[in-house]
């Protein structure tokens, strides 16, 4: 159990919050989401972090950061997504039905994070992904940022891969992720502990 209170909505020092988007093919964006994460429950934050496409069974975690995540009090974790990973070992590519119905889940968790004004950063990892998977639109993104434009009770984070013109134009912060090497071109596969 930590030691550090959580900070109530009524005494929040700054009022001013804020839209970050953190996108593009390079490494890091899910990394930063969760190092943003970890800053702001060591100050005291409520934080919900909500994972677009990144599925769970119940068993069988890919994602080593969330074992960290569930053990700290200040943060709520609520992956979304159906499973891609196979019993063999390949990923399931393709949208199906599944996906869409939990991606739909994702964003119902968005609206009732941001509305309630209970936690003092929302990030929507992934998200932006999904828009470009089309598991969701960006019209369904646009009317979540309107529904945040309406009472900012919340810093707000989107990640994915790519954005549109709109997007950036609302968002106060903007930060591409861009790839100048990758370890994969030489064959390098993806690492415990490094990309899940």
């Amino acid at each position: 159990m930590s030691d550090i209170k959580a900070i109530p909505p009524s005494d929040r020092i700054d009022s001013h919050r804020c839209l970050h988007v953190y996108y593009g093919y390079g490494k890091g964006k899910t990394t930063c989401c969760i190092g943003l994460a970890l800053r702001a429950a060591g100050a005291g934050h409520r934080v919900a972090v909500v994972q677009f496409d990144k599925g769970y069974d119940g068993e069988t975690e890919h994602y080593a950061e969330r074992n960290i995540l569930r053990k700290i009090d200040e943060i709520e974790l609520h992956p979304t997504g159906a499973e891609r990973m196979m019993a063999d070992g390949s990923f399931r590519f393709g949208v199906e039905s599944q996906d869409l119905e939990e991606a739909r889940r994702g964003l119902a968790l968005a609206k009732r994070l941001i509305k309630s004004g209970d936690v003092e950063v929302v990030i929507l990892d992934e998200i932006l992904a999904a828009v470009a998977y089309d598991l969701i639109s960006t019209k369904d993104v646009e009317d979540l940022l309107d529904l945040y434009d309406e009472n900012r009770r919340c810093e707000l984070v989107l990640s994915g891969h790519k954005v549109w013109e709109a997007l950036v134009e609302r968002a106060d912060l903007v930060t591409e992720m861009r790839k100048v090497r990758h370890y994969y071109a030489k064959g390098t596969p993806a690492r415990p502990g490094i990309e899940f």
